[in-house]
Parts: C-alpha cells; sequence; structure tokens
C-alpha cells in the first residue's frame, strides 16, 4: 500500500466521521503533554482518562474519534485526555506506545490515579502503554473492541476477513518477529498487575475472538474484568449511532459501564 493510499484513506475516514453527529459540547483545549499532542475534554474535571483512538495504527485521528470521545467524557464525567500518537508507516512501533506512555507519565507527576481507554488498535496501545508503566497506579482500562493480536490468527479474523488490518499491522510491525512477541502481543504477554478492566467485543468483528482471549486471560492473571459481547454488533459500533439505534444502545452499555467502574475506583 502506497503512501497515497494511505493518505486517501485518512481523508476518507475524517471526511465520514465529519457527517456524523457531533458529541455534547464541553470544554477541549488542545495542548502538548509530555512532549505529544493531546486533545484535553472537561480539562477540570475529575478522573483523568488518558484515550487511544483505534484506526489500524494507520487511518484515523483525533478529528475522527472527537464524537465518541465526548460522549466517553459526557457520560463519565471525567477530563479525558486523547492522545494525537504517532502513526504508521511513518512512525512504526514503538512510536505510538512511546507517545501513550509519554503522555502517562507527564500526567502522573501531577494526577493520581489516571485510567486508560481505547477501542479498536488504540486499545491494545492502551494496555502496552499499561504494562509499561507499572509503577504509575492505573484507575481502570476502558476497551472496546480491541486488538490484542497482531498474528490476526483467531477464527474470527478469518471469519470476517482481516487482510486491511494485516496490511496496516504490517506497516505498524514491519519485523513479523514481533507479531507474536510478548512485546506487543497481549496474548503472549504478563498480564498481572493491569488495574480493573471493562472490555467489551462486537459478535460481527474480525477482532471478537482475540478480544474474548484476552479478557479471559486477563481473569486468569487476577485482574478485575467486565466482560460481554455484544450480540449482532459490528467493529466500531459506535461510528453507526446516528443510523442504528441498536448500535447507539450498544455504546450507551458501554459508556454507562465505564462510568460505573470509574465510579466504583473512587470509593
Amino acid at each position: 500500500m502506497l503512501i497515497d493510499d494511505i493518505v486517501a484513506l485518512r481523508a476518507g475516514s475524517r471526511s465520514r466521521a465529519a457527517a456524523r453527529r457531533p458529541g455534547p459540547p464541553m470544554h477541549t483545549e488542545d495542548r502538548e503533554v509530555g512532549g505529544v499532542p493531546v486533545r484535553v475534554y472537561q480539562p477540570d474535571a475529575s478522573p483523568v482518562v488518558v484515550y487511544l483512538h483505534g484506526g489500524g495504527f494507520v487511518i484515523c485521528d483525533l478529528e475522527t474519534h472527537d464524537p465518541l470521545v465526548r460522549r466517553l467524557a459526557a457520560a463519565t464525567g471525567a477530563c479525558v485526555v486523547a492522545v494525537d500518537y504517532r502513526r504508521a508507516p511513518e512512525h512504526p512501533f514503538p512510536a505510538a506506545v512511546d507517545d501513550a506512555v509519554a503522555v502517562l507519565t507527564a500526567l502522573a507527576r501531577d494526577v493520581v490515579p489516571l485510567a486508560v481507554a481505547g477501542d479498536s488498535a488504540g486499545g491494545m496501545l492502551a494496555v502496552l502503554a499499561a504494562l509499561r508503566v507499572p509503577t504509575i497506579p492505573l484507575r481502570a482500562q476502558l476497551l472496546m473492541c480491541p486488538n490484542a493480536d497482531p498474528t490476526l490468527s483467531s477464527p474470527s479474523a478469518t471469519e470476517f476477513g482481516a487482510e486491511t488490518l494485516r496490511q496496516w499491522i504490517d506497516m505498524w510491525l514491519p519485523d513479523p518477529a514481533l507479531h507474536p512477541s510478548p512485546e506487543v502481543n497481549l496474548l503472549a504477554a504478563n498480564l498481572s498487575g493491569l488495574p480493573p478492566t471493562l472490555l467489551v467485543t462486537a459478535e460481527n468483528d474480525a477482532l471478537r475472538d482475540e478480544g474474548e482471549a484476552l479478557a479471559a486471560r486477563l481473569t486468569d492473571a487476577g485482574v478485575e474484568v467486565r466482560h460481554w459481547r455484544e450480540e449482532g454488533a459490528e467493529h466500531n459500533f459506535p461510528t453507526l449511532r446516528d443510523t442504528s439505534p441498536a448500535a447507539a444502545a450498544a455504546e450507551d452499555r458501554y459508556l454507562a459501564a465505564a462510568a460505573a467502574l470509574l465510579r466504583a475506583r473512587q470509593q
């Protein structure tokens, strides 16, 4: 895939996002944290959730995920710090993880505890960043349809097709030896010590099985996990909420559970 193709895909993703309904109005600030560009939603609110957007490590950005992040901030009452991490192919692994870690480390100097969140590829980045900062007390992980296995070897990846995602992962991880490595493969990593986790998967999603395997491995590692599968839902179902009442209801269940987990961890 040529860089011109990537540029066109990014533009198309932004165009589709711009056609969707905006998220709730709230105060936001674009700034840098730890040398990384971020967008801060509800800067004076608490707790603080660091959000990593999806997009196959290649495509999406702060603008494509702005409505989703606004809904998360509104539902939880939290300050959400969305990270404009560096993307492949211009910046392969570990650039995106390094950016997430830099933001968490900088925030932890003034804000304790924090939480991490992410969808799809961003879900993997959130967990990888959490693993890199074991001394930072994280309140929770909020994951939606997370990528967990760069080998894309699960039955659902075959069932629903993941060839485009496979191309993107190859851009992010150009060294094939990394794909099964515990350094990036969450199904091979030591997950002990991670914070309580909300993890929602979708029935009709190439990432369904690896997301559910991640939930099982977290539980086996002693992590408190709340997981369910949204029956009938597709990958990135929040993007369908304008036209699908079922998708909107699915996202609302995720948002309510995220708010409940953050409240419980404040007590």
